[in-house]
């Protein structure tokens, strides 16, 4: 598991790999928005992302049926159809010649001609890329397990501001917390809610295990689709899942802790605020879920295979 490849076109720094936006397809370099866009002036913006492993896509159809309800809350169009969709975000993959990638969908409010403040002035803008795929984790941090900061300070933006459920580019929260994680000697944070219990981290769910049981917020953040794979994987071993309030007690007092994402996977946490989790490796239970969710990925039932066929395409 590697992070990105980075290429350097005409000055400027962009991981290589293929973007779709306006009905065509395009380097990634060449993919831009307007600065008008709602999207960037007021984060008015929903999205969605899938990775691919291998040539396969995971689970792709629960994200498509996300994002669709992202679109639906913000009542945000598309005019693609999910089989267009999908034929859209493997056709960026296939273009790139990824095997391992990091595909995204997204769709901004767009921008008004008039310079409008009314948002049902302006026309929905659709983008979609594929670029290689980068984790959360990396490849030592995945052997060895993370040190995670619990930052008190700062809380996530409460769900009756900005609906969690509603994948958003709402980070200011995520990132102003990270920097102090990064200040104390972590490499990544996990924020309280409004209330003070565990809520999530930048772009992943967390998992707390005690006595060989699950335990997840479930309020106030993402339900995830890694998060929904380890409740599915969860089910197949008889492990009892409970999904609610997390307290800072029980996340400290935890036997392991993991978090989740699609950017990742399953990614062990081994130190929390400079203490040692359990006895300082990933534990059992984390690592038979990491196993298990990686063999998943090569079952027909839960991929979708990306033709990478040249030939058969341009005929």
């Amino acid at each position: 598991m590697t992070q990105p490849d980075v290429g350097r076109i005409d000055g400027l720094t962009y991981p290589t790999g293929t973007a779709y936006m306006a009905g065509q397809y395009l380097p990634m370099s060449e993919a831009r928005i307007s600065v008008l866009d709602w999207g960037l002036l007021h984060s008015d913006v929903t999205y969605d992302t899938v990775h691919v492993w291998n040539g396969k896509f995971f689970r792709l159809d629960l994200h498509i049926a996300r994002f669709r309800r992202s679109l639906e809350r913000l009542r945000l169009s598309v005019k693609y159809s999910d089989d267009e969709l999908r034929h859209i975000l493997v056709e960026c993959v296939r273009r790139a010649g990824l095997r391992n990638a990091y595909v995204e969908m997204l769709c901004t409010r767009g921008l008004s001609p008039t310079f409008s403040r009314d948002p049902r002035d302006a026309a929905n803008q659709f983008v979609a890329f594929a670029v290689p795929y980068g984790s959360v984790a990396n490849a030592r941090q995945l052997k060895e397990g993370l040190h995670l900061h619990l930052i008190d300070t700062v809380r996530r933006i409460p769900p009756e501001s900005v609906d969690p459920q509603v994948k958003n580019y709402h980070w200011l929260d995520l990132v102003t917390a990270q920097f102090q994680g990064f200040d104390a000697g972590a490499e990544t944070v996990v924020i309280k809610d409004m209330n003070g219990n565990v809520a999530e981290g930048p772009g992943f769910n967390i998992f707390a295990v005690r006595h060989g049981a699950l335990y997840t917020p479930e309020h106030g953040v993402l339900h995830g689709i890694t998060r929904r794979t380890v409740f599915d994987i969860a089910e197949q071993f008889g492990i009892a899942v409970h999904s609610g309030n997390v307290s800072e007690d029980q996340l400290r007092h935890a036997d392991e802790i993991f978090i989740t994402s699609t950017a990742g996977g399953i990614m062990p946490v081994t130190r929390l605020n400079g203490v040692s989790v359990g006895n300082g490796a990933p534990g059992d239970l984390t690592q038979t879920i990491f196993r298990t969710y990686w063999e998943w990925h090569d079952d027909p039932a839960w991929t979708l295979t990306v033709d990478y066929d040249e030939a058969k395409h341009a005929q």
